[in-house]
């Protein structure tokens, strides 16, 4: 029965877009649209109703502009996540010395500032300095782990590390470099809001900044010869992702990263010539957090239950039209395929759907089931929980209902509540929630994903923010394994503390994995060719995909369809 109503649902939820697209469709006869200009590649990665000028790559602020992060400004190394590899950037190589306490990285020779300025390790120097200086510009925490960084020459920057921390390189090579010349007179780094930035990236050049969309032609002193290959990049200011998927759907986006239901239907089939798109499953992984210092949910047997009433096939085939797939025990993304332990998914016993075995975990621990049908705690109060999400994250919203109808079949009152994006946040940081959903952080390892999942030191009190690590949980068997983790540089050594890892995770079952999340891309393959696809995965596809520098791979590779047809023919 279950199958059934998650099918039917689906040509609902499909019927609404379809509505929606025949009604901008109907409107607009009439009316020509506007072509995209040559050259300039039109981007949809924020959902913002109008736009703030700050293109400041060391904030934490969540105003900062895409491609600030990667696009205008560039890291020492790139990783692609796809490949799981580093890719050399404004740094070409790097030696660990002293037993793995120091760190020596080389620059690139022959890279300029968008200015015209020589680029040099005194830059990198520079940025790391200022990250000591003023703390809220360490975003990744680099001065955590690290004792001093010193100017050897201008191509070589050596990082002295206050402990052995192998997996500090990745921090520090995916740190973006501002320039000493320009940053070293701003009185206020962490506030600025760099309207005019210099940088060494491929676009640089504020060409327009109004309210509803802003453009940025490329870096005139660009240090890879030939790119980028087209003129400008430009973001319309679009409120939601229903106004950025008609955007897309009529051809006034070419690059996307948005969740677009029953997208064969909707986008490919209305122009299969020049629709296109990739969702690889290497996104984070979707969770629901149960409050694990709140009763019931610190006993593993309740959570277990709950993880066993989730019929996760119902909540893709409604919650993400198919795109994805059920999480796996380990609950690792595909992006950490090569990682996953057969031992850690064999000794599963809690992910899955199997009610029978949910209703027997929840009698064990003796919550019983009352007169109405409902489970009772032991004072004879029904077991009533909220499941938190975001308002307008019809996703997770779905995923949620699929997760109450399962609940109520186990005799578990929860009820579906939805908040703005901030508030939720706020709630989910300070562990004022029963359950909710809530994504997952990953890095080049399996590392950050588990510690953020089971790291005592990430363990906050309720009511102060915590980062990650929103369900509380810490286990002192994880502790030891992500310590010794810190110091393996042989990646034998790491893969084997990353099934230790799994197989504690498995064990412990902290929280609720649910699936893995696809990273969104769209693309509009007539004006534009190059984009990583299933065929040719060079990097992944996403705008969103921008936190290591990944972006860059894409950007740099793109080429307008106009310019290949022209290099073709002139070949011939």
């Amino acid at each position: 029965m279950r199958a059934r109503l998650g099918q039917a649902a689906l040509p609902v939820m499909l019927a609404a877009l379809l509505v929606a697209l025949a009604t901008v469709s109907l409107t607009g006869c009439g009316q020509e649209r506007e072509p995209l200009p040559e050259g300039v590649l039109v981007v949809s990665q924020e959902q913002q109703a109008s736009w703030i000028r700050n293109f400041n790559p060391l904030t934490t602020a969540s105003s900062v502009r895409w491609p600030t992060l990667a696009g205008i400004y560039e890291p020492l190394y790139v990783f692609n996540s796809v490949k799981s590899e580093f890719v050399p950037w404004l740094a070409v190589g790097y030696e660990w010395r002293e037993h793995n306490r120091v760190l020596r990285m080389t620059t690139r020779d022959g890279v300029r500032w968008s200015d015209g300025q020589p680029f040099s390790a005194r830059d990198v120097v520079f940025t790391f300095e200022l990250m000591r200086e003023h703390a809220a510009l360490d975003r990744r925490g680099a001065w955590d782990f690290l004792e001093d960084v010193r100017l050897i020459n201008d191509n070589t920057v050596e990082f002295r590390f206050e402990r052995v921390f192998v997996l500090g390189f990745g921090e520090i090579a995916a740190q973006l470099i501002v320039p000493e010349h320009v940053w070293a007179d701003i009185e206020d780094p962490v506030a600025h809001p760099n309207e005019n930035p210099v940088a060494t990236g491929p676009f640089t050049e504020v060409r327009l900044f109004r309210n509803q969309v802003f453009e940025l032609g490329k870096n005139p002193y660009y240090w890879q010869e030939g790119r980028p290959a087209f003129d400008a990049i430009r973001m319309p200011a679009l409120p939601s992702n229903d106004r950025a998927n008609l955007a897309l759907v009529f051809d006034e986006i070419d690059w996307a990263g948005n969740f677009v239901p029953a997208i064969d239907r909707v986008f490919v089939d209305r122009a299969p010539e020049s629709h296109a798109y990739w969702f690889p499953l290497t996104g984070s992984t979707i969770f629901l957090y149960t409050n694990t210092v709140r009763e019931p949910f610190d006993d593993i047997r309740v959570r277990k239950a709950l993880s066993l009433a989730i019929d996760r096939e119902l909540m893709i085939d409604v919650a993400v039209f198919r795109y994805s797939r059920p999480a796996d025990p380990t609950a690792l993304s595909d992006g950490f395929a090569s990682w996953r332990d057969s031992t850690a998914i064999a000794a599963n016993d809690w992910v899955g759907f199997d009610l029978e075995r949910a209703n027997a975990l929840l009698d064990e621990a003796g919550y019983a089931r009352g007169e109405d049908g409902f489970r009772v705690d032991a004072e004879g109060e029904r077991l009533t929980f909220e499941v938190l999400t975001v308002s307008g994250w019809s996703d997770w919203v779905r995923a949620a209902q699929v997760i109450s109808r399962g609940y109520a079949e186990i005799g578990i009152d929860a009820s579906v509540r939805t908040y703005d994006f901030g508030a939720w946040f706020q709630r989910v940081q300070e562990g004022d929630f029963d359950m909710t959903l809530g994504w997952s952080y990953e890095g080049p390892t399996p590392y950050t994903f588990y510690y953020w999942l089971m790291a005592s030191e990430t363990v906050e009190p309720v009511g102060e923010i915590a980062p990650g690590n929103w369900h509380r949980h810490g286990s002192a068997r994880a502790d030891s394994i992500l310590t010794a983790f810190e110091g393996e540089a042989d990646p034998d050594g790491q893969k084997h503390l990353a099934a230790l890892l799994q197989r504690t995770f498995v064990a412990e079952a902290p929280a609720i994995p649910l699936y893995p999340n696809p990273s969104w891309a769209e693309f509009n393959i007539g004006r534009f060719e190059g984009f990583p696809t299933a065929e040719n995965p060079y990097a992944d596809p996403s705008p969103n995909k921008f936190d290591r520098g990944e972006c860059l791979l894409v950007l740099t590779n793109l080429v307008p369809r106009s310019r290949a047809a022209d290099e073709a023919s002139a070949g011939e």
